[in-house]
């Protein structure tokens, strides 16, 4: 169900729950409020602002993640990590760039070293 805002009328002549905007669920058929449900002054519905958020990747980093995926399910440490390290670099991407540190662990790479170049690559 769809939430509906509201506001009052007269600013002057309101409840505490209907001072400033509020929020109502409602079905999509059903009539929209004229009075406030707590105090019964009369309210308006307003147009709120659209708070979704679309996000897009690329078709390339989607193809790049799977591959990433694949290999740490092939326990193939050292190409997830190379792949995901230079895709880090590419996009920017911090996750990432953790994602590859953590492979290099598992592949064997000392931990002390990578954690170092990643330091380094964040300061440069």
């Amino acid at each position: 169900m769809p939430i509906y805002e509201y506001e009052p009328v007269n600013p002057h002549k309101t409840c505490k729950k209907c001072k400033g905007r509020f929020e109502i669920i409602q079905g999509i058929d059903e009539e929209p409020l004229t009075n406030c449900p707590w105090c019964g002054e009369r309210v308006k519905k307003v147009i709120s602002w659209c708070r979704a958020a679309i996000i897009e990747t690329s078709g390339e980093h989607t193809q790049v993640t799977r591959k990433i995926s694949e290999y740490e399910k092939e326990g193939m440490w050292s190409h997830a990590a190379e792949l995901a390290d230079t895709h880090s670099e590419k996009i920017g991407n911090h996750d990432m760039k953790m994602r590859a540190l953590d492979n290099y662990k598992k592949a064997g790479y000392d931990a002390g070293t990578l954690e170092k170049h990643a330091k380094a690559k964040e300061d440069g």
